[in-house]
This record gives structure tokens, sequence and C-alpha cells, in this order.
């Protein structure tokens, strides 16, 4: 059956990958499943057919067959559970795995975004100058933790799995403000997954996606 995500008919960030979309683009060039992209409009967003598929009004969405899926992070977790390449098969493992898509998205993401609003939406406030320290550092105390448990290994538990695609997508979020060359092993992950053959074909469909006329 045909693979259909949806993502921003013109994404915010231009199509440098931080859209939520790119990660699962990813997730299905790591497995070889082939989709299809529908490009949403921040109207469209809104509407209530969209809202159907998705009833917070974001991006992606996952249609195959009658199936209907939202959440990047659900999405994934589905590709990973149809298809071979992001879980490993030991039971134990797999389970580690999953914890560290969950850890991505509940423990490190959320401190992440915290500071982007901060940095990017109020930074014009009188309290904004206060208020910015205490944020950052809410939002190193779990990137020094990742950082432990990387330590000198290439990725956080054996080969690459869905929860690396899932935590390096979120790193990803600190590039623009040059934050994330204060951690330097978190860097160098990040940098070890770009190079992925996998992760440049969802970069640069991403890109041509945002960029055609």
């Amino acid at each position: 059956m045909t693979v259909t995500i949806s993502a921003f008919d013109r994404s915010p960030d231009g199509g440098k990958g931080l859209a939520r979309d790119t990660r699962v683009r990813w997730a299905l060039e790591e497995v070889g499943q082939a989709y299809e992209v529908r490009p949403v409009t921040f109207a469209a967003l809104k509407e209530p057919a969209y809202l159907a598929l998705q009833p917070f009004g974001q991006i992606p969405t996952y249609e195959e067959g009658g199936l209907v899926l939202f959440e990047s992070g659900g999405i994934i977790l589905h590709i990973a559970e149809q298809h071979e390449g992001l879980l490993p098969k030991a039971a134990d493992a797999r389970a580690r795995a999953i914890s560290w898509m969950f850890a991505a998205v509940n423990s490190v993401e959320p401190p992440i975004l915290e500071f982007a609003n901060a940095r990017l939406l109020e930074s014009d406030k009188p309290w904004s100058k206060e208020r910015l320290p205490l944020v950052v550092e809410r939002m190193r105390k779990p990137l020094r933790q990742v950082e432990v448990r990387l330590g000198d290994a290439q990725w956080l538990d054996g080969d690459f799995s869905a929860g690396d695609l899932m935590m390096v997508s979120v790193l990803q979020r600190l590039k623009p403000s040059g934050l994330l060359n204060e951690f330097s092993v978190l860097a160098d992950y990040v940098a070890r997954a770009e190079a992925r053959p996998a992760y440049k074909r969802a970069y640069e469909a991403q890109l041509a996606f945002n960029t055609r006329k």
C-alpha cells in the first residue's frame, strides 16, 4: 500500500530539516519504504478535514490504506515495528531503543522547545533577559545526561536505532542557536547521524520539496 505523509507546503525553516516530517522521511528512508508527500498550508491545518487526521493541527500525518497516524514518535515507532532496521531483534535491546525514543520527546525535547520559544518568541518581553538563563540551564541538564550516556559510543545502545533517530532529530533543533557546540560529544553524535545515506536522502527530499516552484 502507498504511504502518504503530510508536510508543510512551505516549511517555516525553509527546508533545513527541522520540521517534524523530516524525521518521518528519515525513518522511511532507513527502512527503504517509498512514500508520497501531501503538502498542507497553514490555513489547511485548521480545517476540519485535516483535524480529522491530526486533531492538534500539526505536521506530519501518516496514511497507509485505512490506517491514519499522527505524532512523529508514534509514526516512527509504527514504521520501526513494521520493517527491519530501526529496532533490535533482541527483546531487551528493542525495549531499550523504544525507551530512548520516549526519552527524546519527553525528557530532552520539551526544554529545547522552551528555549527556542524564549529565544525567538519572547525576546522582546521585559522579563526575557532574566528568564532566559534559567531556561538554558534547565535545557542543559538533560543534554549533559545524554552526553554521559553516550560517552565514547557511536550510538545510544549498540547499533543505530529509532532511539538514535529521534534523539538526533531533537538535538538538531539546537543547531541554529549554536548551543549544540557546547556539547562536543552530542555535536559529533549528530554529525554521525547526518552522515547516514538515509538521512541525506530525507534532508535533500525535504529541501527540494520546500524550494520547488
